[in-house]
C-alpha cells in the first residue's frame, strides 16, 4: 500500500514512534526519522528551529517530497509545582511548536493525496496532577491538527489521534490494569500504528481534521466514588 511512499516520522526510534515506522518500512515505504536517538536518518533535537530546517532539507535532498507526515515526538511530563518557564515552552516547541513548523516547511512539498498524522493524548481532554506541560501540548496540538485540516484542505488531509496507556514494551497486564479499560486491556503500540496507516491510506480519503481516542474505552467510562468499586481517598 505504501510501496516508495515518503514518509517522515518524528521521535522514530523507540517506542510508539518506531513501530509505526516499522509498520511503514513493511509496506515498502521509505521512513525518514529525527529523533534524539540513535537511528538511520537524521539525529537531532525537534526543539530546535535550525534542526528541523536541516531535517526537512535533507528530506527534501534525498526524495523530493514527503507523502506522510507523522509529528510524534514526545513532550517533557512535568507539574506545575516543578515546571519551569522555559521548560514548559521546551514542552511546546517540541509537542506544538515542531508539528506546525515540519508542516510550514513540507507544505510545497507534499505529494498528491499526502496526509499529516499527529500523536495527540487522551490527556488532551483529561488530566492527573503535575502533567501541565504534556497535557497543554497534547492540547495545543489536538487543536492545531484541525487548523491545520482547513489551511491545507483539498492538498493534505490532517487528523490526530489521541491514545491513552499504551505500553511500549507491549507487556499484557492482568487484573485491574486490564479490567479497569472497557476493552479489557492495556493498550500497544501496534493499536497506534494500525490506525496511522488507515488514516494515510486512501481507505480513510474522507476523513481529516479529525481526533481519534485510542484508550481502551477509559474516557467514556464515568467515575464515581464507590461506583463499580472506584473509591476515592482525600490526598
Amino acid at each position: 500500500m505504501f510501496k516508495d511512499k515518503v514518509i517522515v516520522v518524528t521521535g522514530g526510534a523507540k517506542g510508539i514512534g518506531k513501530t509505526i515506522a516499522d509498520e511503514f518500512r513493511k509496506e515498502g515505504a521509505q521512513v525518514c526519522i529525527i529523533d534524539l536517538l540513535p537511528n538511520d536518518f537524521f539525529v537531532g533535537d525537534v526543539g530546535k528551529q535550525k534542526t528541523l530546517e536541516a531535517f526537512a532539507n535533507k528530506v527534501i535532498a534525498e526524495y523530493g517530497r514527503v507523502d506522510v507526515l507523522v509529528n510524534n515526538a514526545l513532550p517533557v511530563m512535568i507539574g506545575l509545582d516543578e515546571c519551569s518557564y522555559e521548560q514548559f515552552n521546551y514542552a511546546l516547541r517540541v509537542g506544538v511548536t515542531a508539528p506546525f513548523y515540519l508542516a510550514k516547511l513540507f507544505a510545497p512539498y507534499f505529494a498528491p493525496g499526502a496526509s499529516i498524522i499527529n500523536i495527540s493524548s487522551s490527556r488532551d481532554r483529561m488530566s492527573q496532577p503535575q502533567t501541565e506541560s504534556y497535557t497543554a501540548a497534547k492540547g495545543g496540538i489536538s487543536a492545531l491538527t484541525h487548523a491545520l485540516a482547513v489551511s491545507l484542505s483539498g492538498k493534505v488531509r490532517v487528523n490526530s489521534i489521541s491514545p491513552g496507556w499504551i505500553d511500549t514494551a507491549f507487556t499484557e497486564y492482568q487484573g485491574p490494569d486490564a479490567f479497569q479499560h472497557p476493552a479489557g486491556r492495556v493498550g500497544n503500540p501496534l493499536d497506534i500504528a494500525n490506525m496511522v496507516l488507515f488514516l494515510a491510506s486512501d481507505k480513510a480519503g474522507f476523513i481529516t481534521g479529525e481526533n481519534i481516542c485510542i484508550d481502551g474505552g477509559m474516557t467514556r467510562q464515568m467515575v464515581y466514588h464507590n461506583d463499580c468499586g472506584w473509591t476515592l481517598a482525600e490526598s
